[in-house]
């Protein structure tokens, strides 16, 4: 009999959906046709009839990402506080919508990689399929309560990357035995045992870029939509060779080709939308970029100590991003595009020592995480009572010193 597990992503800012389909590789590699994984954009589902996009000539998540795109986010943590309030004032419609949609597909298994909705997923799997396991893998390294990932006085289980964000479950009232931490956020299986590059190879590929072997290069990236801050980086950092992907900021892109190389500058090299940011990250010694959970932890996994901002321009859900850079010892935080050149400055004078660091975080989350679906999976035949117990057990387990060598 064909399982069904059901991912619950939607596209503000894409790094819900990098997750999804992360964990939907994953499961599918391991179980083939016995395993239906479905993604579910949850916008999707509220708005079945395109009314919004054809309304405004765009999706819902589009006003976000070209928010993001230009830099604008000052002010969305009071725009955060709206959107929970309205979610709070519609849930009675979104469960009864989300109800209906969950009685139809008929998951064995919903796994939700979203905030702000999580009551409202809950609660209607509950009511159209009650017993149905439920899961919330945290995208972010840390919750932003309340109402944000964790949502108190539900029998779900709560799924963390770091140490900060199960210790705010537990203190939010989450039983013990319904938080997993795992050893960070959700990766491609392509960020997994990737082969270093040889010293020739990756010569020949930065000279293919119009890049010098042997001289520091830095990476810059700002998620999917890339930002209007990199034009300001890239004349902050004149003697820096970088590589600077701007994702589907095609404007950007321009602007940054046709910026002017100072006399005795370092080159850079620009590129568009690439689904191979492995591949460059190899090329590269460090990272600069936004907070985000996701560039920072990839960034990281392939050994790229990191040089990420910190203001009042930062977003809510990624201010504790910073912090957990500077408690790991991961690069430099620095507050403004205007530091960005002594943040550099200080990385490059320890860049060896910085790497160690770097080189010692070892994270299997994607991995984890689908070891955590599979037990969920185990447990949604099972008698109710029955599920409790093996839960528990499981929980004791985890929990239960290793044993003396």
């Amino acid at each position: 009999m064909t399982r069904t597990v059901d991912l619950v992503y939607f596209n503000a800012g894409g790094g819900h959906r990098a997750a999804a389909q992360a964990l939907q590789a994953v499961l599918q590699q391991r179980h083939g046709a016995a395993l239906q994984v479905r993604l579910v954009n949850l916008m999707a589902v509220l708005d079945a009839q395109d009314r919004f996009r054809r309304l405004t000539g765009m999706a819902p998540e589009d006003v976000y990402n070209r928010r993001l795109a230009r830099g604008w986010t000052l002010g969305l943590a009071q725009e955060l506080k709206l959107l929970q309030a309205s979610v709070r004032w519609a849930h009675p419609w979104l469960v009864r919508l989300l109800q209906a949609h969950w009685a139809e597909t008929r998951p064995d298994v919903v796994v939700s990689l979203i905030p702000n909705f999580n009551r409202s997923l809950y609660e209607s799997v509950q009511a159209a399929r009650p017993g149905t396991p439920c899961a919330t893998v945290l995208t972010d390294l840390a919750d932003t309560p309340p109402h944000f990932w964790i949502e108190p006085g539900q029998d779900q289980w709560i799924v963390c990357g770091t140490e900060r964000a199960v210790q705010q479950a537990l203190a939010q009232g989450v039983a013990p035995r319904n938080v997993h931490r795992v050893s960070g956020m959700i990766l491609r299986p392509a960020f997994h045992d990737v082969a270093p590059l040889a010293s020739a190879a990756r010569a020949q590929a930065l000279q293919a870029l119009g890049l010098q072997p042997g001289r520091p290069t830095g990476l810059v990236m700002f998620g999917g939509q890339g930002s209007m801050q990199m034009l300001r980086i890239a004349r902050g950092l004149p003697q820096v060779q970088l590589i600077l992907v701007c994702g589907h900021n095609a404007l950007l892109a321009e602007r940054l080709r046709a910026l002017p190389v100072a006399e005795g500058g370092a080159p850079r090299a620009v590129l568009g939308f690439t689904p191979d940011v492995v591949r460059y990250m190899q090329l590269a010694d460090f990272f600069v970029g936004k907070p985000g959970p996701g560039s920072l932890s990839e960034a990281v996994q392939m050994g790229l100590p990191v040089i990420t901002f910190e203001n009042r321009w930062t977003m809510p859900q990624e201010r504790y991003n910073a912090q957990w850079v500077r408690e790991q010892g991961l690069g430099e935080v620095v507050p403004s595009v205007k530091a960005i050149a002594g943040g550099v400055a200080r990385l490059l004078a320890e860049l060896p020592a910085a790497q160690a660091r770097v080189g010692g975080v070892r994270n299997q989350a994607v991995f984890e995480v689908a070891d955590l679906v599979e037990r969920l999976l185990a447990q949604s035949h099972m008698p109710q009572p029955q599920a409790a117990a093996v839960a528990v057990v499981a929980a004791e387990a985890a929990l239960a010193p290793a044993p003396a060598r």
